[in-house]
């Protein structure tokens, strides 16, 4: 077939990355922000409580999308794990969000007020999610600018039990 001597193995051009948050990131915020509004209006508590982690997950996903750089680690690695490494400064939010990760801690009973209060921290991360991601603070208060969705909430470390907290 082919002599390795006639075709040029030429390494492809790295992308350069772009210096504002991909659109896919800004998405996985907005998808982000309606799912803990979801996750509030849930009337069970154990589904309150992975709506929220699944919102809290799709915030990791839009920071890891804006931040992660491909090919960096070493092999396979959770979000939460990954979070911690390419953004520092959500470290403990990631410790905490794995804590309550299927196979870890989500097998436990979940109270009313362990769902509350998951409710409540997403929120705060999203808002330290959405900063990451931005690389400034979020562009507007919550119903402040119609023409700009933002996630909304209170920022800080983990509630309750979580570090910082």
């Amino acid at each position: 077939m082919f002599d390795n001597d006639v075709v040029p193995r030429t390494p492809l051009p790295a992308r350069p990355l772009p210096a504002r948050p991909v659109a896919a990131s800004v998405e996985l915020l907005h998808q982000a922000a309606d799912g803990v509004r979801g996750a509030g209006r849930e009337h069970a508590a154990p589904r309150r409580l992975a709506l929220a982690h699944l919102a809290a997950l799709r915030g990791a996903a839009a920071v890891l999308a804006a931040r992660a750089r491909p090919g960096s680690g070493g092999g396979p690695r959770d979000a939460w794990a990954l979070l911690g490494s390419v953004a520092p400064e959500l470290g403990e939010w990631a410790r905490f969000f794995a804590g309550w990760s299927p196979g870890r801690g989500a097998s436990r009973p979940v109270s009313a007020r362990d769902a509350d209060d998951m409710v409540r921290q997403v929120e705060q991360f999203l808002i330290l999610a959405e900063v990451a991601v931005r690389g400034a603070g979020p562009r507007s208060r919550p119903g402040t600018d119609p023409g700009q969705r933002s996630v909304g909430g209170r920022s800080g470390a983990p509630l309750g039990g979580a570090p910082g907290g």
